[in-house]
């Protein structure tokens, strides 16, 4: 693109439409950044540089030597960095920690190392929500923003006024970077920047894919193009985009702004009754208006579904076999569909030798899911009992998944395997792994030769193409199956917490006797370690961790493989009895063990154990930690105890009561718009953009823990997500259990 001159103009001569929003994306060296600055100054608004963020957080890891392998730390600086970024189209000030960063982050320097922190899945949505909350907040004071950046137009800002995909050829975006950077056009600098620019795509579209537009999304191909006609471009889109503000107001208000009584949302509307039947009809006849798939709908019948699925629990679920020669990534994949480390992963064939069963589930069907060894034809000694279980497996199993690398497409092997799968006559889904990227579709669709119908490329390493892989299993997955119904037996409950902070000895308290090795040395337990007690008549199954240790403890040896199998103990139970020491301080690591619980999902419990240490002085101290460092699991139930001497150790069978009734709550769904219309009502969600999004309805979806799914017309922002969550806290005294709270976006219907 060339720089032509442009004059500064507004939309059609007028003033820019208040609070309008433009998202613009694309790879590197696209011109997002030059266009959103011109697009700005045309508008006579602001302008936000959200990769500025992500160089400012390289910046300072830079300054201070923060190793960008210590994912979390990176994190922490993406949280808690004070950093403001200026919207002024014409030269934005950066300023971190204080200090004048505008110059330092756009080195090459910076440019060689920002992609480490944009790939960073614990970094994204801190930043992410900090660039939607600049955005806004921007547009609203200047009347119009441009916000420029990777997933601007699909996670940042979904509902911005105009969403517009920059694109241009390779060769065109090295010549615009080194320009950019004042580099001398020469053969050694387009090979620097051939190698920045590509190895830039390859890092970022490992995490979004920037080649293709997003629904709603308009592409805009750069290249050739001078400066003044993409800008004009993006005009005339938000010439039309202001139109379309203009003609469709808000639902539920007249032209002054106001109310229209006539016209208001479906859940202002919802009966105050706890029918569900008669709430559910309601609601099919208040959205005959928007567009609701079969899905959308079902969710209204939801309650009913899971009466039935309480029903089956003593029904034999089906089993899924997952089978191939050595060395295919069998157990990646089983991995990848437990989501967590189960089972052994190594880069050499023939790690796994038994056929072993894992309890999994998929949008909502529970099932076995079995990991093989390797199938080796004419294979002699431990080979053949490989073989001979894998084949096992197979007659064992409801369906078979066959996977083969598509890399190195179908062996001799991969046919003698096919013969047998045959002979068993289960349906047989093809999965053509390790598919890292579209070339390896072309050759993963030679598998169709086989005859088994559509091969299904994945990579199980990177998760690609594995949730189209599982829909397909379902599809010819039997509700009944040949696997034995999961024995829930008595609730799980997992005791973590750091090392030597008296898990074990509050084990051996509680069922009175010593059931496992107690000393004052730390990492005494390796291995978790189940164990049935009896309390006040009620069995219920204990599991003793080892502590988890800083991450820099955890890199080899037997502690890092201890971590491993207390992450996978946690999965496995249902409620975590967090363990903190009340004599010392809150650390950074305790809270990193109760983030893991949170995200595994499981009710939480917080004890203070060894309070019989503490004097006055340190139990303020310790009030003002927990009102400063617990706050986000403020709901969490917690107890005061010494395992040791057994003070208040009676306390915890209630707490943990408490915490798993609330992470098996279920809020009929009547019962729930009601209490959702009344808050809508009083607390509306905000004007952003010149629209408002407006909550339609909400079903609870599951349980255990307790996940919500709102539709609305349009974004909700995270704060209002946060003070529906409070809300819906008091009201239901979800004490002890996290909530999930998902949206769904429907438009409604053109007439």
């Amino acid at each position: 693109m060339h720089s032509d001159a442009l004059p500064p103009r507004t939309v059609e001569g007028n003033a820019p439409t208040p609070g309008v929003t433009i998202a613009i994306d694309g790879p590197a060296g696209s011109g997002k950044s030059t266009v959103s600055r011109r697009v700005a100054e045309a508008l006579g608004g602001g302008m936000l540089d959200t990769g500025a963020m992500y160089r400012a957080v390289t910046w300072w890891a830079l300054e201070h030597e923060v190793p960008f392998e210590d994912r979390e730390a990176i994190a922490d600086i993406a949280a808690g960095l004070e950093l403001e970024i200026g919207t002024d189209p014409a030269g934005a000030v950066v300023i971190a920690g204080g200090e004048d960063v505008t110059a330092a982050i756009r080195t090459e320097r910076i440019s060689q190392q920002v992609s480490a922190v944009a790939t960073n899945t614990l970094v994204r949505p801190i930043l992410q929500a900090r660039q939607r909350d600049m955005l806004f907040a921007a547009a609203a004071q200047k009347g119009a923003c441009v916000a420029e950046g990777r997933d601007i137009t699909t996670v940042v800002a979904p509902d911005a006024a105009v969403r517009v995909l920059l694109t241009a050829s390779p060769e065109e975006r090295m010549r615009r970077r080194a320009g950019e950077l004042a580099l001398e056009d020469n053969e050694e600098v387009r090979a620097r920047m051939a190698d920045q620019v590509l190895r830039r795509d390859r890092d970022d579209s490992a995490v979004s894919d920037f080649t293709t537009a997003a629904e709603g999304v308009t592409p805009v191909d750069t290249t050739g193009l001078a400066i003044d006609q993409v800008v004009e471009r993006v005009l005339v889109l938000v010439e039309e985009a202001r139109a379309e503000l203009a003609a469709a107001r808000p639902v539920g208000t007249d032209e002054d702004g106001d109310e229209d009584a006539a016209e208001v949302e479906v859940v202002r509307a919802a009966p105050a009754v706890e029918d569900d039947e008669e709430f559910a009809g309601a609601l099919r006849a208040g959205l005959a208006e928007f567009e609701l798939d079969e899905d959308d709908l079902a969710l209204l019948d939801e309650d009913d579904e899971d009466e039935a699925v309480r029903a089956r629990r003593d029904v034999p679920l089906p089993v899924v076999a997952v089978v191939g020669r050595p060395n295919v990534g069998k157990s990646t994949l089983v991995n990848r569909i437990l989501g967590r480390r189960e089972a052994v992963v190594e880069d050499v064939p023939g790690v796994t030798r038994d056929r072993v069963f894992y309890e999994a589930e998929w949008t909502g069907r529970d099932f076995w899911l079995v990991d093989t060894g390797g199938w080796e034809e004419k294979a002699e000694g431990i080979a053949y009992r490989v073989a001979e279980q894998a084949e096992l497996a197979v007659d064992l199993a409801d369906v078979v998944m066959f996977v083969v690398d598509a890399n190195v497409g179908i062996t001799t092997t991969d046919e003698q395997l096919l013969k047998v799968l045959r002979r068993s006559e289960r349906p047989i889904v093809l999965v053509a792994n390790k598919v890292d990227d579209p070339r390896g579709e072309l050759e993963a669709a030679a598998l169709w030769n086989l005859g088994l119908g559509e091969p299904h490329p994945v990579s199980a390493l990177h998760g690609r193409g594995s949730g189209d892989l599982l829909d397909a299993v379902m599809a010819v997955l039997p509700r009944e199956g040949r696997g034995a119904a999961v024995d829930h037996g008595p609730r799980r409950i997992a005791l973590v917490g750091r090392p030597n902070v008296g898990k074990s000895s509050l084990l051996n308290r509680l069922a009175g006797e010593n059931r496992v090795v107690v000393d004052e040395l730390a990492g005494t337990t390796r291995d978790p370690v189940d164990e049935k007690i009896e309390i006040d008549g009620r069995e219920w199954t204990f599991v003793d961790t080892a502590g988890i240790r800083r991450r820099v403890l955890q890199s080899q040896g037997a502690d890092y493989y201890a971590s491993l199998r207390t992450r996978s103990a946690l999965d496995r139970a249902e409620v975590a009895v967090v363990l903190l020491e009340a004599s010392e301080t809150i650390s950074t690591q305790d809270l990193k063990i109760i983030d893991m619980v949170l995200e595994s999902g499981r009710a939480l419990v917080l004890a203070f154990n060894k309070w019989d240490l503490l004097d006055e002085e340190r139990r303020l101290q310790l009030e003002r930690e927990i009102e400063k460092d617990l706050a986000h699991v403020s709901w969490a139930p917690r107890i005061n105890i010494s395992a040791s001497t057994g003070r208040h150790t009676d306390r915890l069978i209630p707490a943990l009561e408490t915490a798993l009734e609330s992470w098996d709550q279920r809020i009929p769904t009547g019962r729930l718009n009601a209490f959702l219309g009344t808050l809508v009502a009083a607390h509306p969600h905000p004007l952003r953009g010149g629209k408002q999004a407006r909550i339609l309805f909400a079903t609870q979806a599951r349980t255990r823990p307790p996940r919500f799914v709102i539709f609305a017309t349009g974004f909700l922002e995270h704060g209002y997500r946060r003070f529906i969550e409070r809300r819906l806290r008091e009201e239901f005294e979800f004490t002890g259990s996290p909530v999930v709270i998902g949206v769904r976006i429907r438009e409604k219907r053109r007439r």
